[in-house]
């Protein structure tokens, strides 16, 4: 299992959540990715993209400086069938 820390401070909405979903992709299941934010939104749309993935999400620090997603790559991943959710 490793941890990957992914900085990015400064962004905004859609970035964050973008740069998420790529450096989501090479993990392995086990693995942790700690995201640092500052664009509020990233509250939203980073669980909603963890949401689609499959992977955990939590929320390890929120205040007015900053947001930290600690995040863990699961082995489920979640597809669409006939337009339904499946794990």
């Amino acid at each position: 299992m490793t941890r990957t820390i992914l900085d990015l401070t400064g962004l905004k909405c859609p970035l964050p959540a973008l740069k998420t979903r790529k450096a989501l992709k090479p993990l392995q299941p086990g693995d942790q990715l700690e995201v640092h934010c500052t664009d509020p939104l990233s509250v939203i749309d980073i669980p909603n993209l963890i949401r689609e993935t499959g992977d955990t999400v939590e929320i390890t620090e929120r205040s007015d400086a900053r947001i930290v997603f600690l995040i863990e790559k699961t082995n489920g991943s979640i597809e669409r069938v006939n337009g339904a959710l499946h794990p």
